[in-house]
Formats: C-alpha cells, sequence, structure tokens
C-alpha cells in the first residue's frame, strides 16, 4: 500500500467503458519522491487536500467491483497523518 496526497483530478470523457463510474485522482506520495505522481482510481469519494491509502498492481483487482484496466485503486481515506516514529 502506499500513503498519498490526492492533488487534483483527471478528466476523461472518452474512456474504456469498464473505468465508467471512477473518479481518477492524480496522488503524489506522502513519503519518498513526492514528484512520482500517479494516477488512482477512486469510488469512495476522496477529495484534492486529502490522505489517502492506495494499493496498487495485482491487489488492485481484489478491491474492485468490477474487472477494470487500474493499477492503483484508493481503498480510504486517512483521517489523520500518521505519527512520526521516533
Amino acid at each position: 500500500m502506499i500513503l498519498g496526497t490526492v492533488k487534483g483530478t483527471i478528466v476523461s470523457t472518452r474512456k474504456c467503458s469498464n473505468l465508467v463510474g471512477f473518479k481518477l485522482l492524480l496522488i503524489a506520495p506522502y513519503y519518498g519522491d513526492k514528484s512520482n505522481i500517479f494516477v488512482a482510481a477512486d469510488t469512495i469519494g476522496a477529495g484534492i487536500g486529502e490522505l489517502v491509502l492506495i494499493t496498487t498492481d495485482n491487489t488492485t483487482q481484489y478491491a474492485l467491483d468490477k474487472s477494470a484496466p487500474i493499477d492503483a485503486f484508493v481503498v480510504g481515506i486517512v483521517d489523520a497523518p500518521p505519527q512520526e516514529i521516533k
């Protein structure tokens, strides 16, 4: 899983029919290189600025209700930033 911040949205009026119903979000990783922004699909209603949990790669298909060509998917909205480990 990846912890990331929603930086924006993608609008695509023409797309694969299996992608209809998914909101596409731009995600910046919370840890590591924040310039590695990627696209994740969302059905739970995450918004810009929110901290989210993302599942990626082959585990993504377990979280989907239908088959779709998605390799990053929002599976949770985080209530509070993680506590720093000392």
